[in-house]
């Protein structure tokens, strides 16, 4: 397990950055297995050292890229695919190990599609006002794929949210319920951005 300081969603990319010795050793175990390895996120303390608290729900990761620096620094990029839930965590020796299991949408009560379009507006406007306003917030074109469960996820993992917002639509077990609740978080956002617009015409920083 490689607990960190954001969520990575299924279809969302997760570069990081390994110079602990725990996780090397954690990176050199997974590279002579499948190349995988679990992804929460911590809600309170920090990545490097231990002694954090970390959520129960999170994402396998996949590595797709991987690099070693001169100084001995490992670079990754990493694919988000399953949701997993931690069923219990056990001790971090070597490094973070946890009992998992498959977590899966319980449902999505139809209108999926039409709520990834919705949201697929929402972002987008909200993206092109960022920039029009000088902010760099990501890019703003994203090529969503055909079924509609995936390109809920693409969504949740292009959308600027931070990361409490990011877990909560994560644990979200409900595709459609998840899409709609990220839709009214962009829409919250495009909002605040239309009144700075109005009241004061400042560019963001």
């Amino acid at each position: 397990m490689f607990p960190v300081g954001t969520v990575l969603f299924p279809r969302g990319v997760l570069p990081l950055q390994v110079f602990e010795p725990r996780y090397k050793e954690l990176v050199a175990d997974i590279t002579r297995r499948d190349h995988r390895f679990g992804v929460v996120l911590i809600e309170r303390g920090s990545d490097v050292g231990g002694g954090d608290t970390r959520t129960g729900v999170g994402t396998v990761a996949e590595i797709a890229q991987m690099g070693e620096l001169e100084d001995g620094r490992i670079l990754l990029i990493n694919v988000g695919r399953e949701r997993i839930r931690v069923t219990r965590w056990l001790e971090d020796d070597p490094y973070p190990l946890a009992e998992i299991e498959a977590h899966p949408d319980e449902s999505i009560n139809g209108g999926l599609g039409p709520a990834v379009a919705a949201t697929f507006v929402a972002r987008q406007k909200l993206m092109a006002l960022a920039i029009e306003m000088g902010a760099d917030p990501g890019g703003l074109d994203i090529e969503l794929p055909e079924d509609p469960i995936e390109a809920a996820w693409e969504l949740c993992a292009a959308s600027p949210l931070g990361p409490f917002d990011q877990q909560l639509l994560l644990e979200m077990t409900d595709a459609t319920a998840r899409t709609k609740a990220l839709e009214r978080m962009l829409t919250e956002q495009l909002a605040d951005l239309e009144r700075a617009v109005r009241g004061d015409g400042q560019q963001l920083d």
